[in-house]
């Protein structure tokens, strides 16, 4: 493979907004991984878009498992070694939606952070120096306006009756990782930013959302895909500023 050909990684890319990342990216001429936990439908989802002419492979990484990560690390490391963007986007929501925030279990506080944020952390580190390796490297973490603390306390705000509460404050940690690791990037060429997707219509929400996938994937795109003068540290939604 040519060495100026960027490469991207999307964790959590078999279906929903992944999958179009990883669609989106392609279509940029992005060699583009599509990660998952499950090697048979990673590589199903990624020959539906190779078999379109896009420049996509499979990569078996589950994000919540050590070996599986340093695994996959070893085979971009091997192929390309480096990995210009790495798109944070596996995430779970498990809340029970007719308990109260005091009413959750605290297997369910456990499993969400396991999977939104510590397995966000690990999978980061992991690809850092791989990151580091590229000219200039992006790095995506998928949040949520719902990780917002100024949308949660104002009472106008649309997601003030939404308390979901594992799922929001797993994502409100993940704009704080973003910011620090950001501040720790500063002066390299690595740009760290958050995004929110939008309420989109995926199988996490039944199909419900205000808008389409292919919408839901362009914030992601964007912050991936950022020039030099790009911002990092930053919270947003297609382009606009969100708060923290």
């Amino acid at each position: 493979m040519n060495e100026s050909k960027k490469v991207a990684l999307v964790t959590g890319a078999t279906r929903g907004i992944g999958f179009e990342t990883v669609r989106q990216l392609a279509e940029q001429g992005i060699h583009t991984l599509l990660a998952g936990r499950d090697a048979g439908r990673a590589k199903d989802a990624a020959k539906k878009l190779a078999d379109a002419g896009l420049p996509v492979e499979a990569i078996v990484l589950d994000v919540t498992d050590s070996a599986s990560i340093e695994a996959a690390v070893k085979t971009v490391k091997d192929a390309y070694g480096k990995l210009d963007i790495l798109v944070n986007n596996a995430g779970i929501l498990v809340d029970a939606l007719d308990k109260a925030p005091s009413q959750q279990s605290l297997q369910v506080w456990r499993e969400t952070f396991d999977t939104n944020l510590f397995a966000v952390v690990e999978v980061t580190n992991a690809f850092l120096p791989l990151v580091k390796a590229a000219p200039a490297g992006r790095i995506v973490n998928v949040s949520s306006q719902l990780g917002s603390i100024a949308m949660h306390l104002d009472p106008s705000s649309p997601i003030y009756g939404f308390k979901i509460p594992a799922y929001n404050v797993s994502k409100t940690a993940i704009n704080a990782w973003t910011i620090h690791l950001a501040y720790e990037l500063r002066d390299t060429p690595i740009k760290v930013n958050a995004i929110h997707p939008g309420y989109v219509q995926t199988d996490m929400n039944g199909g419900h959302g205000e808008i389409d996938v292919p919408t839901g994937a362009k914030s992601s795109v964007q912050m991936a895909t950022l020039d030099a003068n790009g911002p990092s540290g930053t919270f947003s939604y297609l382009g606009k500023t969100l708060p923290w």
